[in-house]
């Protein structure tokens, strides 16, 4: 288990980190950037996020992403499970009109002026005028009301608008045309003992997931949690195109 308190070190830190970093995760500043013809530092990253996704699925979510931190930090607090299923859609809602938005913005610039990685960010610097709290508090309030009220990482359930680039990439990744980061399972061996079900931070049926021989799924993080806690050692890291070929 040392790999998770590993784990754990880093989103926890990298959400002490949140005041420099939350503009770079802005929905808000790409709007603004691309009302005014401006690739903002958060469209960078967001892209980048997406190419990431093509090799290391939803990694970042859970080994770097600082709302991770704030919520598993919660589950102190709070071990109900979030509710997925149809409820998970709940983020493409607010995705979907966020990204026509944007693309509406940059075709009626006609053309993109400018690339600046620190649009609206004095000095690199998030949280560096008074008025910046009122942004950060709103965000962590409401990830931590989630947190707190709708189960583990409700926020990356229902809200995150992030998750969906990583989950184009990992749709992409499915196809199997480069290797990538995934989970190997041994779905003949598994004994139904349900750790991982226990310990899997985004509430997930990983015994179901395991038994029907799914490597991949939207919702999963990979965060090795399943990996560190199966008795078997039947779900196991794999950087390949399938089934560690």
């Amino acid at each position: 288990m040392k790999r998770q308190r590993v784990r754990r070190a880093i989103i926890f830190i990298s959400f002490l980190f949140f005041p420099l970093t939350i503009y770079y995760l802005s929905p808000v500043l790409i709007v603004m950037g691309a009302a005014e013809g401006i690739v903002a530092g958060s469209l960078l990253f967001f892209a980048l996020l997406f190419i990431g996704s093509l090799f290391f699925g939803r990694l970042f979510c859970g080994w770097l992403c600082p709302a991770a931190g704030m919520q598993e930090a919660c589950f102190i607090i709070n071990q109900k499970p979030a509710k997925g299923g149809k409820a998970d859609m709940i983020k493409y809602a607010i995705w979907l009109p966020w990204l026509i938005l944007i693309v509406a913005l940059f075709i009626r610039v006609g053309v993109v002026i400018d690339i600046d990685p620190f649009y609206h960010i004095p000095g690199g610097i998030s949280v560096s005028q008074p008025g910046d709290y009122f942004v950060y508090y709103s965000v962590t309030g409401l990830i931590l009301v989630l947190a707190l009220t709708a189960g583990k990482r409700a926020f990356c359930h229902y809200v995150c608008w992030m998750a969906p680039f990583m989950i184009i990439g990992l749709k992409l990744k499915k196809l199997k045309l480069w290797p990538s980061l995934r989970l190997k399972t041994s779905p003949d061996l598994c004994n139904d003992c349900k750790r991982c079900n226990k310990v899997c931070p985004m509430s997930l049926d990983v015994n179901s997931l395991v038994r029907s021989g799914l490597e991949n799924y939207s919702e999963c993080i990979l965060c090795g949690s399943c990996v560190d806690s199966c008795p078997g050692e039947l779900i196991k890291f794999s950087f390949s195109r399938r089934n560690g070929k």
